[in-house]
């Protein structure tokens, strides 16, 4: 059994040997010499070898015919491969002999080639790099500078480069590549014009700024700097000019430029319909237009062309005459003179901040003195109302004082000089009311007032010192002399309070030179410079005065008419028997009245209480007279005479007592004397020496008229026909009743005499 496994064990290595490449046979011959038959292997091997002799024996022995025969044949072609040999060899030698001449040829035209093409290339590399570098500059929106690679691509690198289909292709494109790069700077530029037109605002705004900074350094300022570049970009206006010019389309770019900025200055100078309500929405229309003229100035200065300085004076005065008619229509709905003051400030600084940038503002300033006008007449409606109320809270009194830190307290407010008020002890009283330290002061703040509006106006100070006398002059005339008039004439005024009326405005007329005084003072002018203008305070308070005076007369007066028409007298009262009948009880509370009123009177200018008591006694003597020669009063006896006779006699002890100082001698007995010589002349019954000396000087009845008397001489004679029926029967009443007659016709013919 272990011979057959080992007989089968060699038969496999031998197979393995015979097909095992011999570099792997090591491994195999190992198994062999490792086993135990190595001796019987061997033996089997060398069977084996032996084999394989004999069948190579017998493949050679089988194709050795063939292979003598090749031989043979091999032999026979030798001569041929020989001659074959040495003909390629010279064919060889020839082909070399003739292709050297045809490389050097062909060398040299290679050489050409490249040449020319290196010399193409070279033309068309700028090409394609300017290309590229064009293709970079619009990819970067770098516009201009891509304007000028096309530019030099299509003048300059295209031509050089030839005909060739890339540079067709370039070329129809440079059209088109232009009309983008036009198109886009328009858009960039109508970006722009939006730009500025939101911003302008602002750039207003910090123009104006900067000019109530620095008023003095500010035309400097804007040569070295401009507002404007720090809030918008000007970049795309000076690219969008550059390409338009490169383009040769100038004219066009700017004729579109200057409408568009026609069509925004249009919209900046239409002003909101509510701008007037506020100062900000002056502020807003002022900043916009200032803004709107700082680019154009800018764009002036920084730009060959564009715009030239007669477009933008052209249109700053459309605009100046637009804004001047703007402003004159919304201030004239301003009735606050605080509104109007911040105004006209506002318009001053616009003025002087484009002035800064060399734009004629005198229309401006025209019309800031137009609106002084305006201003003027709002102060003098203020202080009319301030005037009033001052009146209505003015108690009419003089004022008390009872230290010396309150006397100087008003004396600081009014001018008050009066050493013998200085000189008495406290307390004591000025001689005028509330009103008078009030109404100065005001007046003060008025002239304040309108110094405020004067500043800054480039006004020289005798121009600034007239217009504040000639409103004030105003203030003057028709405010104060009208709230005055409206004082004195309110019904609630009493004499009393006319009284001190007329103090108060005596001491106010005083007090004009002072106001003269301040005036000069805060203008710099002597008051009494070359045509300066005066103020009016004397005459208003004058005429104020007077009024007062008028009023205390007609108020006495109608106060005497209520005591006269208490008066009840008996027309046909017959003569008292026991002798001159008492004063009516009416008059004596009349005297009475007057003796108390003229006391109040001590304070005034004697000449007025002297006027007011002459003016009073005159009244009496004109409506006692009325009385008498009442038409409704048709009988009047003598007794009637006798009373009234009586009345008068007290009046002119009145009189003669002197109820107000000042009168010489019996002056005041003169307003009564008419009525004296008509009651004379009755109650003596004198008529031969009136109708005797009548019409002469020294005649004792100067003062009775023929009308008059004859008028009361009828009445007498109706009475005692009245009184005496049977006077017929008694010889005594027929001689007066024909004396009556007698003296009747005998004035008629005096009244005809002197009639003709």
């Amino acid at each position: 059994m272990a011979s057959v496994e080992a007989a089968a064990e060699h038969e496999r290595i031998l197979r393995e040997i015979e097909s095992t490449d011999t570099n792997c046979i090591g491994p195999t011959l190992r198994s062999v010499y490792d086993g135990q038959e190595h001796g019987l292997f061997m033996e089997k091997l060398d069977a084996r070898i032996r084999n394989h002799d004999r069948e190579i024996e017998k493949m050679c022995n089988h194709h050795f015919q063939g292979f003598v025969d090749s031989i043979t044949e091999l032999l026979k072609v030798r001569g041929e491969a020989q001659k074959l040999k040495s003909q390629v060899t010279e064919t060889n030698r020839r082909l070399q002999d003739d292709g050297k001449d045809v490389s050097g040829i062909q060398c040299r035209v290679q050489q050409r080639n490249i040449a020319t093409t290196i010399d193409k290339l070279t033309h068309c590399l700028p090409v394609l790099e300017m290309y590229g570098r064009l293709q970079e500059q619009m990819k970067a929106k770098r516009y201009y500078p891509a304007l000028r690679t096309l530019e030099q691509l299509e003048q300059t690198c295209l031509p050089r480069a030839g005909q060739y289909r890339f540079c067709s292709i370039m070329a129809e494109n440079i059209p088109r590549l232009r009309t983008q790069i036009r198109d886009t700077a328009m858009t960039q530029l109508r970006d722009f014009l939006e730009s500025i037109r939101k911003h302008s605002d602002k750039i207003g705004e910090t123009a104006m700024k900067q000019r109530a900074r620095s008023p003095r350094s500010f035309a400097t300022a804007c040569e070295r700097m401009n507002d404007s570049h720090d809030l918008v970009d000007f970049s795309p206006v000076y690219r969008c000019l550059h390409i338009y010019t490169v383009l040769g389309l100038r004219d066009v770019f700017e004729n579109y430029y200057r409408k568009q900025r026609r069509k925004q200055a249009r919209l900046v100078l239409q002003p909101h319909s509510n701008m007037h309500e506020t100062l900000e929405g002056y502020r807003r229309y002022f900043n916009q237009i200032v803004g709107f003229f700082v680019v154009e100035d800018h764009v002036l200065h920084t730009t060959q062309g564009l715009v030239n300085r007669a477009y933008v004076e052209e249109l700053w005065e459309l605009a100046l005459s637009k804004i001047v008619a703007a402003l004159r229509t919304h201030s004239s709905y301003c009735d606050d003179p605080d509104l109007i003051l911040d105004l006209k400030n506002l318009i001053v600084l616009f003025a002087d901040t484009l002035q800064g940038y060399g734009f004629p503002v005198s229309q401006l300033f025209d019309m800031l003195l137009e609106m002084r006008e305006q201003y003027g007449e709002i102060l003098l409606k203020r202080w009319n109302i301030t005037f009033r109320q001052v009146l209505d809270q003015d108690n009419y009194s003089p004022i008390p004082v009872s230290t010396e830190q309150e006397y100087r307290s008003y004396t600081a407010q009014f001018p008050l000089q009066d050493p013998d008020l200085d000189k008495l002890p406290f307390p004591k009283k000025l001689p005028f009311s509330e009103f008078v330290p009030k109404v100065y002061c005001q007046l003060k703040e008025f002239i304040y007032a309108c110094l405020k509006y004067s500043e800054d106006l480039h006004l020289s100070s005798t121009e600034v010192d007239d217009m504040i006398r000639k409103s004030t002059n105003l203030l003057l005339t028709r405010t104060l002399s009208h709230c005055l008039q409206y004082g004195i004439k309110k019904k609630n005024v009493g004499l009393a309070e006319l009284v001190q009326v007329i103090i108060n405005t005596t001491h106010l007329e005083q007090s004009c030179h002072f106001l003269e005084e301040f005036i000069s003072n805060i203008t710099n002018v002597p008051p009494d410079t070359v045509n300066a203008t005066k103020l009016y305070g004397t005459s208003t308070f004058k005429d104020a005065r007077h009024a007062a005076e008028a009023e205390i007369y007609t108020s006495l007066n109608a106060k005497i008419d209520q005591f006269l028409q208490l008066a009840d007298y008996d027309w046909t009262a017959p003569v008292p028997a026991g002798g001159a009948p008492a004063a009516s009880d009416y008059l004596v509370d009349l005297i009475a009245f007057l003796r108390s009123t003229f006391s109040v009177f001590t304070n005034l200018p004697g000449k007025v209480a002297q006027t007011a008591c002459m003016s009073a006694c005159k009244h009496i003597s004109t409506c006692l007279l009325q009385l008498l020669l009442d038409p409704e009063v048709r009988y009047v006896s003598m007794g009637a005479l006798h009373q009234l006779n009586t009345d008068v006699h007290e009046c002119e002890s009145f009189a003669r007592a002197g109820p107000v100082a000042g009168f010489q001698g019996d002056t005041l007995l003169l307003a009564f004397s008419d009525l004296r010589q008509l009651l004379d002349l009755f109650t003596q019954w004198d008529w031969s020496t009136y109708l005797a000396d009548y019409g002469k000087p020294s005649c004792k009845y100067l003062r009775v008229n023929p009308n008059t008397a004859l008028t009361l001489l009828e009445k007498m004679k109706e009475t005692s026909k009245k009184n005496n029926v049977f006077a017929q029967f008694r010889k005594t009443d027929r001689d007066r009743q024909k004396l009556i007659d007698t003296i009747i016709k005998q004035l008629r013919n005096l009244i005809a005499q002197h009639q003709t």
